[in-house]
């Protein structure tokens, strides 16, 4: 195979290989957070009303998130074939999974923006947004909108880039589109004091230069990867693969995005200090499980290598590798979400803007919540490692209970007395049944019967 910018993870130290290749793809976790917590950081600390801007951004994210569920699966989708067929060694089959991935996500990317645009005020209203800030959401969610072609085309590129096992090269552009966010929001809110639509002007140019950014990059890769016969611009079959693997996760990205809308509805019955308090927690608990489950797509991908390449001991080191520095990193943002939970709230809304009721609901939530981050961590690990090795029916059975158990209990729970203390506790009851079903899934991967959970020896 001729040598191009990717990494073969089919071979050397497993734990060396691992920790340089999702070390980026945590970094990029961490960048991506940026975009929306500098949205809130610098809003809820510069524009004239803190705490209902805070409001806005974070109920038109229930939004965008259901919309962007769709780039996610289109990342992951392409990324696990790409990487089977990149582990089995197949340049054809890269090329052609690419140009069809970069086709039929196109056409999806499309469809989606145009009933996001089309929809926008009826989903906000089905949200039961407050009327104090339903312009400054819509506007948000408008301008949002408009950049999802480029986010879908970093996410596909993305895909392609680290199912070739390069997770540095969308870091660095992620990096500098990051910056350029930061720099925008100041200008935009800060000195002009365009408020909410300055955050999402902001936000919107760095989509359009981190997504042209990946494109010039991803047309390099896939010139350098050159196989023996044309490569097709479109396979039906691959089409079918690609749908196949990237439906579970459209499922459960949109499935979550979805219970959270219903969460936040009920949130927002319970008051604007309620939203305002869930907002900014759940942003915070977001940004913890953020980076784990980076790190765990590029485990998806490892697998999927591995399997391809028949080497199943590695995927089985591979996933104690990752559950080792997920958990590392998941027991800092513990340990300073529960230690500090006060500070942090008060870094996104500056004092005189926030009540005391809605600083009460954010320590609650922070709290109770992070406790069970190192639950979730297992579940979310245990996940990649199926979905990697082609267990897609356990992976989407595992997050549909979590989401399923979740939204029923946030309204059962707030409905019979509990209040917002129902919401949280609802996430560490969801959380920890979805955790035991996602063990038992991982152990009885298929292709791994029979391979020992615990190997002894680093392969290389």
């Amino acid at each position: 195979m001729q040598k191009t910018s990717t990494v073969d993870l089919t071979n050397g130290g497993v734990w060396r290989t691992l920790l340089k290749y999702t070390l980026p793809l945590f970094g990029c976790a961490m960048v991506q957070q940026l975009y929306s917590l500098v949205d809130l950081l610098v809003v809820g600390n510069f524009s004239y009303d803190g705490a209902l801007s805070v409001d806005a951004i974070g109920n038109a994210t229930n939004v965008i998130n259901i919309l962007l569920a769709f780039a996610i699966g289109a990342n992951g989708g392409c990324s696990v074939i790409i990487a089977k067929h990149f582990g089995a060694k197949n340049n054809l089959k890269v090329r052609e999974t690419a140009n069809t991935a970069v086709i039929a996500f196109s056409v999806m990317c499309a469809v989606i923006m145009t009933l996001g645009l089309g929809f926008a005020p009826q989903l906000l209203t089905a949200l039961s947004v407050h009327g104090s800030y339903f312009d400054m959401c819509l506007e948000y969610l408008y301008i949002y909108t408009g950049s999802l072609p480029f986010i879908f085309l970093y996410n596909v590129g993305c895909g392609v880039c680290s199912a070739l096992g390069d997770s540095v090269t969308p870091f660095i552009f992620l990096v500098i589109s990051s910056v350029l966010n930061v720099v925008l929001d100041l200008i935009f809110v800060c000195a002009l004091h365009l408020d909410v639509a300055g955050a999402a002007w902001a936000t919107f140019i760095s989509q359009v230069i981190s997504g042209l950014l990946t494109l010039i990059v991803l047309v390099r890769k896939l010139k350098a990867i050159r196989p023996d016969t044309k490569p097709k611009k479109f396979d039906g079959v691959i089409l079918r693969d690609l749908v196949v693997t990237s439906v579970p996760i459209i499922l459960q990205q949109s499935f979550v995005s979805v219970g959270n809308f219903f969460v936040m509805k009920r949130i927002n019955m319970l008051g604007e200090d309620a939203t305002c308090g869930f907002t900014t927690a759940f942003k915070l608990v977001t940004m913890s499980n953020s980076g784990v489950i980076n790190m765990t797509n590029g485990l998806a991908n490892f697998a999927s290598q591995n399997k391809a390449a028949g080497k199943f001991e590695r995927i089985r080191l591979g996933y104690l590798a990752v559950l080792c520095m997920t958990m590392a990193v998941t027991a800092v943002f513990m340990i300073m979400l529960i230690a500090f939970p006060e500070p942090f709230t008060r870094l996104f809304v500056q004092s005189e803007k926030l009540t005391d009721a809605a600083l009460e609901y954010s320590k609650q939530f922070l709290v109770i919540v992070s406790a069970f981050l190192p639950t979730v961590c297992i579940k979310i690990v245990s996940d990649g490692a199926v979905r990697g090795c082609g267990g897609n029916v356990g992976f989407t059975v595992s997050t549909f209970t979590d989401l399923i158990l979740r939204v029923a209990l946030v309204y059962l729970l707030t409905e019979v007395g509990w209040g917002f203390s129902g919401v949280c506790w609802a996430w560490a009851i969801g959380w920890s049944v979805s955790m035991m079903l996602a063990v038992v899934f991982y152990v009885r991967i298929r292709c791994l019967r029979g391979v020992k959970i615990f190997p002894r020896k680093n392969l290389t």
